[in-house]
């Protein structure tokens, strides 16, 4: 697992062993950001359930202005510091070492929305659902707000519509999925 394209293209990123995460590929990883080319630049970047924190690192080396990591398990949260220390990073960083919703609501004080928000939950429990329901009542997300969710090819998100928040696209890949939303517009 590497780093891609920008500052830090390249360098070798640390992944967890075992298998509570499952980094994206690099394959994958590419085509992401070939799809959010133009959104980077400058962006602030919430990398919710971020494993080894590869997404979120991306973004930083193409030009994000900021990244915000969202992970609970401490030996996922090291990988991330020392990735982040690696690629030199850090300075752009916030690593926030809690649960996703405990840690939306913490956010969500601060009520700066970001640009690009992705996660990549543990596949087949809901937990985009709950994130996705949690995201749509805070302030995290303006009409500028790009979320992508990372998935398996069975995830239904046919609740959508339940949210603020509608599809407006779908990549697939041969194993699992990324799915884009955005906010409603108010008067839809």
């Amino acid at each position: 697992m590497r780093v891609i394209a920008g500052k830090a293209r390249r360098l070798q990123l640390k992944a967890m062993e075992g298998m509570n995460t499952r980094p994206t590929t690099d394959r994958i990883k590419e085509t992401l950001f070939n799809m959010l080319s133009f959104d980077i630049e400058n962006s602030r970047f919430l990398d919710l359930y971020s494993g080894s924190g590869a997404i979120g690192i991306e973004a930083l080396s193409r030009g994000a202005k900021e990244a915000y990591f969202v992970e609970n398990n401490r030996q996922a949260i090291q990988c991330i510091k020392d990735n982040l220390n690696h690629t030199k990073l850090a300075q752009d960083a916030v690593v926030i070492g809690r649960d996703v919703l405990t840690a939306i609501a913490q956010l969500n004080t601060k009520r700066e929305p970001f640009d690009i928000i992705f996660m990549d939950p543990p596949y087949g429990k809901l937990h985009e659902k709950e994130a996705l329901f949690a995201l749509s009542d805070s302030s995290l997300c303006d009409e500028d707000t790009i979320i992508i969710v990372e998935s398996d090819l069975e995830t239904d998100f046919s609740y959508v519509e339940d949210t603020s928040f509608y599809i407006i696209k779908e990549k697939i890949y041969k194993t699992n999925k990324h799915t884009f939303f955005a906010l409603k517009k108010e008067d839809e």
